[in-house]
């Protein structure tokens, strides 16, 4: 017991390890949830129950908020809800995204969450691995922290200015690639990522990949690009490795489940990209006065970016209230 004990108080990336194992815990839960009881069976997930299963999401990161503030205190807690205002906020401009790619593979709604849910567990691995990375750094670069300002002042800078080209799926070298080196059926068999069936060429039986296969690891890819924004710009919130990493997951976590209510509604969100923009310059510009003058409260970052998310969602409704749901 005393072994066990001290492993737990051990300090893993300068926070206990029975917080980690605590947060990974609940993320085992709500993934065995998700699986076992909500997607027993295929079928399209609508826009009600979308929302619903999302407040029950976002419930859950705000009450583990409320843990963190009661076991770490107020500072963490208001860095930990920042880091997930911002998430969630850059996560609705993905849904397009991901919402093209969908179409393209021609994958219908029913097995849309399917390849959704299975991409959390490489994105799990993935952001993971590249928070470790970036704590890395910047615990032996501190300097690395004006990269990442620069880098979201220029990117906010490049959206209000230039905006965001439609990305084309079919010219997506990843897709070429895999379309060349692996069998790949010209059609669906259901949620399965991957079938037997003959060889044409051959007539022998050969393992090939289905369109939902393909489908999940460009929503992957896309994900590994989602996150060199969001992690730099949590970074700029706290250097906390714990904080950072489960910020960032929780409002993963949630966009799986908001993913079909926003799928229909992100046409009216037409204006929360130059709010977005304009938070990434914030917080870029929040690391260099975090380090000439001094830091910045945490309760007033989180105000300025709440207010300024807020103000793109409320200005998007309103310019876009006569259109009507796709």
């Amino acid at each position: 017991m005393d072994v066990l004990a001290d492993f737990l108080t051990v300090d893993f990336l300068g926070t206990p390890a029975w917080f980690w194992i605590a947060f990974l815990a609940i993320v085992a839960l709500l993934l065995a949830f998700d699986l076992g009881v909500l997607n027993k069976q295929n079928r399209e997930l609508g826009v009600g129950e979308s929302l619903r299963l999302s407040v029950f999401y976002i419930a859950v990161a705000l009450t583990f908020g409320a843990w963190v503030w009661w076991s770490m205190g107020a500072n963490s807690a208001i860095e930990y809800l920042t880091g997930y205002a911002i998430e969630k906020a850059l996560s609705i401009d993905n849904v397009f995204v991901i919402s093209l790619i969908f179409s393209y593979f021609a994958i219908p709604a029913r097995y849309q969450y399917r390849a959704l849910l299975w991409g959390i567990l490489a994105v799990l691995v993935l952001r993971g691995i590249m928070i470790a990375v970036g704590a890395a750094l910047v615990d032996r670069y501190e300097w690395v922290l004006y990269l990442f300002g620069v880098f979201l002042i220029a990117t906010g800078v490049k959206m209000l200015v230039i905006g965001e080209s439609e990305p084309d799926v079919s010219r997506n070298p990843l897709v070429r690639i895999l379309s060349k080196r692996m069998r790949v059926s010209s059609e669906l068999h259901g949620s399965r990522f991957f079938v037997r069936k003959a060889d044409p060429q051959t007539g022998q039986l050969a393992l090939f990949a289905t369109p939902l296969f393909l489908a999940l690891v460009v929503i992957n890819i896309a994900d590994f690009v989602f996150a060199v924004d969001s992690v730099p710009a949590i970074f700029a919130i706290t250097t906390d490795t714990y904080i950072v990493f489960t910020a960032n997951i929780m409002a993963i976590l949630g966009l799986r489940a908001l993913y079909f209510a926003l799928a229909a509604m992100v046409h009216r969100f037409e204006y929360l990209k130059y709010a977005l923009a304009v938070v990434l310059v914030f917080i870029g510009a929040k690391i260099f006065w975090n380090q000439l003058v001094g830091k910045l409260d945490p309760a007033i970052s989180l105000g300025v970016t709440v207010a300024i998310i807020a103000a793109g969602v409320l200005v998007s409704l309103w310019k876009t209230r006569r259109t009507k749901l796709s």
